[in-house]
């Protein structure tokens, strides 16, 4: 491990970009071999006439089906493996809330890949063996818990294994530990911020906080940057999901001017929701991830539903993996009030420009005698001097954003549900959903 260095793997990390896509075309024809042991993607295959052969670019990509969580589903539990299972140690699974759950098998190369994409991830913002790492994500199915454990343990670190939830506990393990870093969920970051106030207790002085890594829930720049304010710290950008292995497929580097993608794990695709052609570069659309290093069970063009732009493909930093922007919502996420396309964050980046609002809020849509509604509740950081001055002016700069005037209600610190997981922002109570 090179202790002064920027780049934890310099040889996948400074690859040029022409470097990249030959390693992709490469990994992307053995992936392709190594899917015919899978009797869905050989199906798939056979039917549509494809041979790992006929792949010799990375736009090739686009000859090949896309796969979907309903794919997933339909094939529950292990129809889309390409190993046999005795050869499978782990396995992670969704839910299941809605149907069958999404089942990823895993081999220990697959953990193991797994664990040092985690690590050059945490090793790009600089996070180092002396460091102290806690980790609130559950542990379980989850992929959040252990994909960051393995990964700040690969890089050296001591680890907390804190797990959701107990905020008192976690403030605990901060100051007693000396922890320097910690994975939450930025939400979650706020509510321990709110205690933290109430036990008297001050990030900056108390405690050695330095780096924050947040990620599983859409969040705007306005509420990265009230969490680095609030606590003194830098808080980076970190995208996974449980069908990718989990965190680790995406991280922003010093820089902070979009998520590295490793595109020497994944053929980054962006496309229209509808059409499924690609978009040009900057414009929004669905991105789509095809595994081009994994074991048990590859996935080729999975759709993920969730929205994003590129933004480059090189980087001050050093880097040549493509650049996405932040997740602007998910493509199943978002709202349709009154014909108008709406995505919350949307509202939350309007929110948090007030610096009498807390982080906290609630977008409720209703039926009122046959029309649309959106309420959005939100709570006070502080007592405002007027505050019907105020909530006039949240209604003017939302409608000014979203095209409708929704109602917006000031509500007491502490009023909304509390959340030690991905926050609820969204509640439909609509009697004919759109």
């Amino acid at each position: 491990m090179q202790v002064n260095s920027e780049y934890l793997h310099p040889d996948k990390e400074c690859l040029s970009r022409e470097e990249i896509e030959a390693l992709q075309v490469k990994r992307l024809q053995e992936t392709l071999r190594h899917c015919m042991n899978s009797p869905f993607y050989k199906k798939k295959f056979e039917e549509m006439g494809i041979k790992p052969e006929d792949i010799k670019s990375v736009a090739d990509v686009r000859k090949l089906p896309f796969t979907t969580k309903q794919d997933l589903r339909d094939t529950y539990p292990f129809g889309l493996a390409s190993v046999p299972l005795e050869k499978c140690v782990r396995l992670h699974s969704s839910s299941g809330t809605t149907g069958n759950p999404t089942v990823i098998l895993h081999t220990q190369k697959d953990l193991d890949e797994w664990a040092n994409a985690v690590a050059r991830c945490l090793w790009m913002v600089g996070l180092r063996p002396n460091d102290v790492f806690q980790n609130s994500s559950g542990y379980g199915m989850f992929t959040g818990g252990l994909g960051f454990q393995y990964g700040a343990e690969r890089l050296g670190m001591l680890t907390v294994p804190a797990a959701a939830g107990n905020t008192l506990r976690q403030i605990k393990f901060i100051t007693d530990f000396g922890t320097t870093a910690i994975h939450a969920v930025p939400s979650y970051v706020t509510r321990i911020k709110e205690v933290m106030d109430q036990q008297g207790i001050d990030p900056r002085k108390d405690t050695k906080l330095r780096i924050l890594a947040i990620g599983a829930e859409p969040h705007s720049e306005e509420q990265r940057k009230r969490i680095e304010n609030m606590l003194g710290v830098k808080a980076y950008n970190s995208f996974g999901m449980s069908e990718m292995c989990g965190p680790g497929v995406a991280f922003e580097c010093k820089e902070q001017n979009g998520l590295h993608f490793w595109e020497d794990y994944y053929i980054v695709e962006i496309v229209d929701p509808e059409t499924l052609e690609p978009v040009p570069d900057g414009e929004i659309g669905e991105l789509v991830l095809t595994t081009i290093n994994r074991e048990a069970m590859p996935l080729i063009r999975y759709r993920t539903r969730d929205l994003t732009r590129v933004l480059g493909r090189t980087c001050p930093c050093g880097r040549n993996h493509i650049r996405l922007d932040r997740m602007k919502g998910r493509s199943d996420d978002m709202m349709v009030l009154r014909g108008v396309n709406i995505f919350p964050i949307q509202i939350e980046k309007i929110l948090l420009q007030f610096k009498e609002l807390s982080t906290n809020y609630l977008i409720t849509l209703t039926t009122d005698n046959d029309n649309d509604n959106m309420t959005v509740e939100v709570e006070l950081a502080s007592q405002p001097a007027d505050s019907v001055a105020l909530a006039k002016e949240i209604t003017r700069r939302l409608k000014d954003e979203i095209l409708l005037t929704p109602h917006v209600k000031l509500l007491p610190l502490g009023t909304l549900p509390q959340s030690e997981g991905k926050a609820v922002r969204v509640k439909d109570l609509r009697t004919v959903y759109q």
